[in-house]
């Protein structure tokens, strides 16, 4: 197969975002703003030994945002020939013109700006040392271990094999210009299981990472999804009743989840969130703080996937404490939202190439406690252990939750038969202060993270 070629762009990308900004300013502007992306990736997937999709692509595009007063509009294009930019700006200068005034519209002031002043180490060029060959056999390996780790896998779901690079640039008419590269591996495999009634069953594991010597092994991660497949065999519903629920990390990052977008200026000034005016109020355990980091390095020392040096804005990243032993210290917010509420922005700002910024998070995790899992699950007679969610059960208004789930049924301690076809319910605004656990085992796979969760006084719905 051919083999994809990394080089570095003959365009000037830095020079580009700028000259867009000139542009924008010199067609009338008062204020502009220019983001270009780069990228490519690699993406293959194996079904059974065969290859199923390959995917090779580059990309580029520019994004362009520009302010006429307090009007303002957006235009993106992939033409980065000189007519496609010119037609990029003289666009969003026409559309401006005939948008709606908004009083809290514009950039940020100039003295806000910045990017962090350390490496991040978010980039690694080795990242496509692997040859494309190799690459294939890494997801044929991960789908053979899965297959091979028990007689009752009869088939697969697949296994995948990833790699890519980005790069950003962003600049304005205030004097900021930044940009930063990124790269990025994963894997994973899903197998499927059949038990002797002929009932399937599938589950997954993954591995990611920045660099490409950080990957798990195509095995490891091959005889976990295998682990995780067996172990859902003869599932069954149990009866409706409440019991203590423990949610894995891979199912506790959601309700972290659930927090961030809870707490997003957005949802807070159009009072669309159970959070809206309850800065500096307790509203979970003393145990829950939520940390949201921009800023992060691994243990290995690499870049958190969430890490940046400046946020969608162009503000320098950092480190915000949202919930502080259960008191909501902040909320998350760019530019326009802070202006909406009369406050600072928290520098989240998240953006693609087209439209107005909105929040991101950056590393988004629950610290962890000092127990572990099986230390949890030692203190519950009976409950659920939750390992995978289905739907969007979550009303932020409200606070109202409501999630289809499987899991495994925790009885004197142990994990015993798995358990399908059931709905976990309860309001957010009641879990957070029902919080009697949590794990010590925090682990970085995304950027938002969680260790083991235990809830009480949640309802099973089921059989």
């Amino acid at each position: 197969m051919p083999e994809l070629v990394v080089s570095s762009s003959s365009l000037d990308l830095e020079s580009l975002a700028a000259d867009v900004v000139a542009q924008a300013m010199k067609a009338g502007a008062s204020d502009a703003e220019a983001v270009v992306r780069e990228g490519d990736e690699f993406s293959v997937t194996v079904r059974m030994g065969q290859v199923e999709k390959l995917q090779e692509s580059g990309s580029r595009g520019l994004g362009v945002r520009v302010f006429l007063g307090k009007r303002s509009a957006s235009t993106s294009t992939s033409d980065l020939t000189p007519e496609g930019v010119r037609q990029a700006v003289e666009g969003a200068v026409a559309l401006a013109k005939i948008t709606e005034e908004d009083p809290f519209s514009g950039l940020a002031e100039s003295e806000e700006f910045g990017s962090a002043p350390d490496d991040l180490h978010l980039y690694f060029e080795g990242v496509y040392d692997l040859p494309g060959p190799e690459r294939i056999d890494w997801a044929r390996r991960a789908e053979a271990a899965a297959m091979a780790a028990d007689a009752r896998i009869t088939n697969s779901n697949g296994a995948n094999f990833d790699v890519s690079t980005g790069r950003k640039v962003l600049a304005n008419s205030r004097g900021f210009l930044g940009s930063y590269r990124s790269s990025y591996a994963g894997g994973s495999a899903a197998p499927l299981a059949k038990d002797e009634h002929g009932q399937m069953q599938r589950d997954f594991w993954y591995t990611s990472a920045r660099r490409l010597g950080d990957l798990e092994t195509p095995e490891s991660v091959g005889a976990e999804a295998a682990r995780r497949t067996l172990r859902r065999l003869g599932a069954r519903r149990v009866p409706t009743q409440k019991v203590p629920i423990v949610f894995a990390p891979e199912t506790a990052r959601s309700l972290i989840g659930s927090i961030f977008e809870a707490a997003s200026g957005d949802a807070i000034w159009r009072s669309a969130s159970f959070l809206a005016g309850k800065l500096g109020e307790s509203i979970g355990a003393a145990s829950l703080t939520i940390i949201d980091d921009n800023l992060m390095l691994l243990p290995n020392g690499v870049g958190g996937y969430g890490s940046s040096p400046f946020d969608g804005e162009g503000l320098p990243s950092r480190r915000t404490v949202v919930v502080d032993k259960g008191v909501l210290r902040n909320y998350l917010l760019n530019t326009y939202t802070a202006r909406k509420l009369k406050m600072k922005s928290t520098h989240n700002a998240a953006r693609g190439l087209a439209g107005t910024p909105g929040i991101g998070a950056g590393n988004l995790y629950l610290e962890p406690g000092t127990q572990t899992p099986e230390q949890i699950l030692a203190g519950i007679p009976a409950g659920l252990y939750v390992t995978g969610l289905m739907g969007f059960g979550t009303n932020l208004v409200t606070g109202d939750y409501s999630r289809g789930a499987t899991g495994l049924w925790i009885e004197n301690g142990e994990l015993t038969h798995a358990v399908e076809e059931v709905t976990i319910a309860g309001n957010l605004a009641e879990m957070f202060f029902n919080v009697t656990a949590i794990g010590n085992d925090l682990v970085f796979r995304g950027s938002v993270a969680s260790p083991t969760l235990r809830i009480d006084g949640m309802t099973i719905a089921g059989a």
